[in-house]
């Protein structure tokens, strides 16, 4: 069965959120500029977020289930480039227009229809990652389609949000969180498709089309951290499944493989449990206290808990012997499921279970004793936990009610992404309450003027500038599609305008030669445009060889505050004169005029190499071939 067929036939339907930062001079909600900071920060607060009733007089429970965690929150500040709004000490500001028009570029891209007037909500958010306990999102555009393949895939929405702080540190021995505000604020896009996409590789396709339409505004930032997607996935009689803030697009692919495999082990061990008689009654919330068992345990785990004054407990679930060591995904099996949930409940380090001893210390006769304290028999299993009474008491009851899903169902869930393109539990789906409007910034009325003025001045998309380099700059196709993805690709065309250097050389020279030096440990990350400007207006006048580009490079980058002048007068790659240059030519000729006669002109290759050394990077290859020629032709007497 081919794997398209495959997925067909399970039903697979996949829906993407790509979340895109913004490049703009100010926050979406206040006038600080969109800098991630590495340096100490000026001062920092601390503050505890908790749930409200929408109007409907319900409590989302995703935000319930992250304030029974009872977490503390420490922002870090700077005076200069974040302020009172971050902090929710002062009111937001009005939207930023700026972030509205590239949205509304990005509309018009994907044929969307804008909103004739922005709204801002509120979206509750508890888990520190915004002072206010909410996130602030606007839907600018709804409908439209982008197409892959051949294929239309739809647009349900895009909207306008802003970025959360940034995760710095977890102090699990002060239950205490850590986060950065530099980051709380910049601007989203978030472009949200219908579950249209069926396979795992049209996923990642999609993904990278939207993503060039987005880099086609030329206004979103670029690098690690500045684009996430949200994947939900389902498959027939499975669950909708949301995997929030993947980032490893080449991965996408694999990410929902991996979670459709996960949802088809799930049923098959819903199927055997049903099979063997078992219903979601027969789990029973009876938590027992075992500690008597390991009371001389050699299990490391168990004797530091006991040594902290905690106790060893234990649950029985009926039928499920055999399938907790199941494998459900790669290095993760049910039971690396049941321990997730003990851990975010429980605040324990992990479980036990009778599938996977006797281990860690833990022998045959304390299983034994185990099994026979709570009754199980060969088609139960026990699970248990080590740690302080009401940790082992929380940690066992999410063990239990996540044991009863495994008897229904697939449980719907947020699930984080993991770097091999498996997924964690992170935390329950998220409710309708969870959204409601926001009272503190203006709304923003959607003109016709403004919509024509942005058709009126669309950007070029990537596919075209990449067909308008190889037909215009005579670029190579691969090179062409290098350069018009490339973050270098505004100086690339910046010096193209304003010299007469070759395309080709100055692409290949931010493609291939700034990537080679990166390769050989050269800190590339110091060269800056005015580097780039600076070298090429030198090459057009001829001061400088395109053979001298990669030394040139090095030593700029090395020291980022020289001007070319000092380079070269630091490196000597000054040009050499046509004098100097036929001088050396001539005494090489001179030198190995056996060889020339032996060889003929072909000794203009042989020794054009030496040429070129003797130099040292002082000449431009295509002139010392053409004086090395004339004076080896003379030689030769032709």
């Amino acid at each position: 069965m081919k794997n398209n067929d495959k997925y067909q036939k399970l039903g697979l339907m996949v829906g993407l959120e790509l979340h895109q930062q913004l490049d703009t001079t100010r926050k979406l909600y206040c006038h600080c500029p969109t800098v991630i900071r590495d340096e100490a920060p000026d001062g920092k607060f601390i503050r505890r977020l908790r749930p409200t009733q929408s109007e409907m007089g319900t409590i989302d429970p995703a935000a319930l289930f992250e304030y029974q965690k009872k977490k503390k929150f420490c922002y870090e500040y700077y005076y200069d480039t974040t302020c009172l709004v971050e902090a929710d000490e002062e009111p937001p500001h009005d939207l930023s227009e700026e972030s509205i028009d590239i949205c509304l570029t990005a509309a018009n891209f994907l044929k969307s229809n804008p909103v004739d007037e922005i709204h801002p909500m509120r979206k509750i958010v508890i888990d520190g990652s915004n002072t206010t306990g909410f996130q602030r999102t606007a839907i600018i555009a709804s409908g439209g389609l982008v197409n892959v393949s051949g294929k239309k895939i739809g647009i349900q929405t895009i909207c306008l949000e802003e970025d959360a702080a940034r995760k710095i540190a977890d102090d699990d021995e002060n239950n205490l969180r850590v986060y950065r505000l530099d980051r709380l604020g910049i601007p989203l896009i978030e472009v949200a498709t219908d579950p249209d996409i069926q396979t795992p590789s049209e996923a990642q396709d999609v993904a990278l089309a939207i993503g060039l339409l987005l880099r086609s505004t030329g206004r979103v930032k670029r690098g690690l951290g500045t684009i996430r997607q949200d994947v939900n996935i389902s498959i027939k009689d499975g669950a909708i499944i949301e995997i929030k803030g993947f980032q490893q697009l080449d991965m996408l692919s694999t990410l929902v493989e991996l979670e459709v495999q996960r949802q088809e082990k799930l049923l098959e061990i819903c199927h055997i449990l049903k099979n063997r008689g078992i219903v979601p009654d027969d789990i029973k919330n009876s938590i027992t206290d075992v500690t008597s068992i390991f009371a001389e345990s050699e299990s490391k785990v168990i004797r530091n808990a006991l040594k902290n004054d905690g106790a060893v407990y234990a649950v029985r679930l009926p039928g499920f012997a055999g399938l907790i060591g199941t494998e459900i995904q790669p290095e993760r099996r049910l039971g690396t499921e049941f321990s997730d949930y003990a851990k975010f409940w429980g605040g324990v380090g992990g479980i036990f279970h009778t599938d996977e001893l006797p281990k860690y210390g833990i022998t045959e006769h304390d299983v034994t004793q185990l099994k026979n304290l709570m009754k199980a028999d060969e088609q139960d299993a026990v699970v248990m936990v080590a740690s302080s009474v009401e940790r082992c008491k929380d940690a066992l009851k999410a063990v239990i009610g996540r044991a009863k899903e495994a008897v229904l169902r697939v449980p719907a869930e947020t699930r984080t992404p993991l770097p091999n393109g498996t997924s964690k539990y992170a935390r329950p789906r998220p409710g309708s309450s969870r959204m409601y409007p926001e009272t503190d910034v203006r709304p923003v009325k959607i003109t016709e003027t403004r919509l024509r003025k942005i058709r009126m001045n669309m950007p070029e998309t990537i596919e075209k500038r990449e067909k308008r380099f190889v037909n215009e700059f005579g670029l190579s196709p691969d090179l062409a599609h290098q350069i018009s993805r490339s973050i270098n690709i505004d100086i690339f065309e910046q010096v193209v305008r304003e010299t007469s250097v070759s395309p080709t050389l100055i692409a290949a020279t931010l493609e291939n030669t700034v990537v080679s030096l990166h390769r050989d440990q050269i800190p590339t990350e110091n060269l800056l445009d005015r580097h780039f400007i600076e070298l090429f207006r030198f090459i057009e006048k001829k001061e400088v060889s395109t053979e001298a580009i990669p030394t040139v490079l090095t030593h700029l980058a090395r020291n980022p505050n020289q001007s070319i002048e000092e380079v070269l007068a630091s490196t000597d790659l000054s040009m050499a004169s046509r004098i100097e240059i036929e001088e050396t030519i001539k005494k090489i000729v001179r030198d190995r005029e056996d060889f020339i006669r032996e060889q003929g002109e072909r000794s203009i290759g042989g020794l054009m190499g030496i040429v070129m050394k003797e130099l040292g990077g002082k000449v431009d290859g295509k002139i010392a071939k053409e004086i090395l020629a004339a004076a080896i032709k003379k030689q030769l007497g032709i």
